[in-house]
């Protein structure tokens, strides 16, 4: 990168200048600092529009997905045209329309205990906009390693969190606010869950704030506090958050020396993941409505998902009143479950199976495949 600016750059970052905290000097950081994005979907993406606008000179992002319908509800980098095709590929054009000063750089892969210090290793600052555990896991361990701070956001609803781990500098790190991998299948993905999609472009705007002031070097940065959204409560608050002396990673005892480990490497997926669980596909699943169906099917979801979308046949027992219909439901015929997208049913068949229930099988990609194949 340059020293300094162009003409073109100068009357582009003319707001930038004229603030006193950022001026000329602080612009020539801004074109000479480089940042690393795990994601390029919800998060990812005002994060990453408002670093290129703001004229961070080299964006890296890390992303493996093509885009999908599901994803034009929050995904804000992407668009109608780019459906099928590489979320990177569509990032980069539209980054270098909103900013072809920046150097995109794209990393069309899944972040991994073996590529991610190589992959990271050239950037100032990596900002984690993952929507599962392991990865989030492994971005904070490999920006620990590599002594570059972590922002760090995450959704759920209505709801949404922002900060900076940075033990380096003094912080605390990810595993300070969770030690340990949740158990499986016990935390919704925003995939089962939901998120309304403005939620994310809040969140991500905040780590694109926290990025600039780490390159600027201005303000506070929130070592050890961790900024809360409520949209429905139209509130934040900001929670105190210490470094843990006994965590695995940065405490005074580390239990963990490589990015290698239980949390980094497990499947990216807060689903159960069991291999001997029978499972069906969609497909399969109309192929036996449609037949001599003896057996039960069973929606897990919530009475305001069935009430949006369902399948006839499908009998609705929420997966938190399950336990309590166990007796009601038939032992010698066939039940297949299904929910939104395979994660709350997979747990169903668990708890089925751990029951003495035999005849049990998951509706793979529930509602979600359900409905795409109906689309034209």
């Amino acid at each position: 990168m340059g020293h300094g600016l162009s003409a073109a750059e100068a009357l582009r970052y003319s707001r930038h200048l004229i603030i006193p905290q950022v001026g000329m000097e602080g612009q020539v950081r801004l074109k000479n600092a480089a940042v690393l994005l795990i994601g390029a979907g919800a998060l990812g993406s005002p994060a990453a529009l408002y670093l290129a606008a703001a004229g961070v000179g080299r964006l890296g992002l890390v992303d493996p997905d093509v885009v999908e319908i599901s994803n034009l509800q929050r995904q804000i980098l992407h668009g109608q045209s780019w459906m099928g095709k590489p979320k990177l590929e569509s990032a980069a054009a539209r980054l270098r329309e909103v900013n072809p000063h920046v150097q995109i750089e794209p990393y069309p892969v899944r972040l991994t205990p073996a590529n991610a210090l190589e992959i990271a290793s050239s950037y100032d600052l990596l900002v984690d906009g993952s929507d599962n555990f392991p990865t989030r896991f492994l971005t904070n361990d490999t920006a620990f390693f590599l002594r570059k701070p972590l922002v760090y956001g995450a959704i759920h609803r209505f709801q949404g969190q922002a900060g900076v781990f940075a033990p380096h500098l003094g912080g605390p790190c990810y595993r300070c606010l969770l030690p340990q991998m949740p158990p499986a299948g016990s935390v919704p993905s925003c995939q089962e869950a939901g998120v309304l999609g403005v939620l994310p472009g809040i969140i991500g705007s905040l780590q694109a704030m926290e990025a600039i002031k780490l390159i600027l070097g201005i303000g506070q940065v929130p070592l050890g506090k961790l900024t809360v959204y409520d949209g429905l409560g139209s509130s934040f608050r900001s929670l105190t958050l210490r470094r843990d002396t006994c965590c695995r990673l940065c405490g005074d005892a580390p239990e963990i020396f490589s990015v290698s480990n239980s949390e980094t490497e497990a499947a990216p997926s807060c689903a159960i993941a069991n291999e001997t669980m029978d499972t069906i596909t969609t497909s399969e699943l109309r192929e036996i409505l449609a037949g001599d169906f003896k057996g039960l099917l069973i929606d897990v979801r919530e009475p305001d998902e069935h009430a949006a979308a369902h399948i006839g046949q499908a009998r609705l027992i929420p997966l938190k009143t399950l336990p309590d219909e166990l007796e009601n439901l038939p032992r010698d015929r066939e039940i297949l479950v299904h929910c939104k997208a395979g994660g709350r049913s997979a747990r169903a068949v668990e708890t089925l199976l751990e029951n003495g229930f035999t005849r049990v099988k998951n509706v793979a990609g529930g509602m979600d495949a359900w409905l795409a194949e109906e689309q034209p």
